[in-house]
């Protein structure tokens, strides 16, 4: 397979903002930004890619030539190794069916894996996806990354809370409140640790939003509606999945139940209009 940099082309995809949800709790610290402040980016897509439509995706993450994604699902999740142009299910790693699989990341050659409501992380070999471990930890599991920086995991649990945890270990170290204009964000979903930021889902919008790992605070929001034709979305479920182009200012993104995945670009400014 050709290295995935060659993917070249453009084409813009336009939509309207759709307003985040932002919860009306009382504020832990004042915000150093307003939501006036945050840069608002839009979607250039590069090129698209068959995915599959039976997977739930809720995790997504990219090393080498290898896309490996998490699906959910009680008697339907899994964790497995992809072929990014094609598609391709390479190797599977089905959980029990009283599990949800959730968000995935990657850390030196573990595979963490979240359930969703099982209150547990599975640990797998990267190669194989064999579990060797497991690790508890309270509430739900929605997403999961790795700060490879920070050398800390990064995990989201619907709520506008992020927990960093031992990447060894999964033990958990500190957490932030994520906000958005000074308001907590909830429903944070599934997470891209890149370049010192994280990335993040806003379940069930159509919006990412890039957040300062440190403070908390949403520093932009990526409109990425119009991905999918109408077609195409009434089979679909939400967008949910995010995976850094190692080496470069591209994402791969793609949703539950999606027939495509798509080779992207954040770039600065509003949707141009349909009209």
């Amino acid at each position: 397979m050709p290295p995935l940099c060659r993917w070249t082309g453009a084409t813009v995809i336009a939509g309207a903002l759709i307003a985040l949800p932002v919860a009306s709790l009382s504020k832990e610290r004042e915000p150093a930004a307003t939501a006036t402040d945050v840069e608002r980016l839009r979607v250039e897509v590069v090129e698209s890619h068959p995915h599959d439509t039976g997977a739930f995706t809720q995790g997504l993450e990219l090393r080498g030539e290898a896309l490996y994604e998490s699906a959910g699902r009680y008697g339907e999740s899994d964790a497995r190794i992809v072929e990014p142009e094609t598609g391709a299910v390479e190797r599977r790693a089905e959980l029990p069916d009283s599990a949800f699989g959730e968000g995935l990341t990657l850390a030196g050659d573990t595979v963490w894996q979240l359930t969703w409501r099982e209150e547990t992380a599975i640990r797998r070999d990267a190669e194989t996806l064999e579990e060797t471990g497991r690790a508890d930890y309270s509430g739900e599991g929605w997403g999961l990354c790795h700060d490879r920086e920070g050398d800390r995991l990064v995990m989201s649990d619907g709520s506008a809370e992020l927990t960093f945890r031992d990447p060894e270990t999964f033990a958990p170290l500190s957490s932030t409140r994520v906000t958005f204009g000074g308001e907590p964000l909830e429903r944070i979903n599934e997470l891209e640790c890149a370049d010192g930021a994280v990335w993040a889902n806003v379940w069930p919008t159509d919006e990412i939003v890039r957040i300062d790992p440190e403070s908390g605070e949403v520093e932009a929001v990526v409109d990425a509606s119009g991905l999918l034709s109408e077609s195409e979305r009434s089979q679909a479920d939400v967008l949910n999945g995010i995976a850094v182009v190692p080496g470069s200012d591209t994402f791969l993104v793609t949703g539950k139940l999606w027939p495509r995945i798509f080779l992207v670009r954040f770039i600065p400014g509003e949707p141009p209009s349909s009209g």
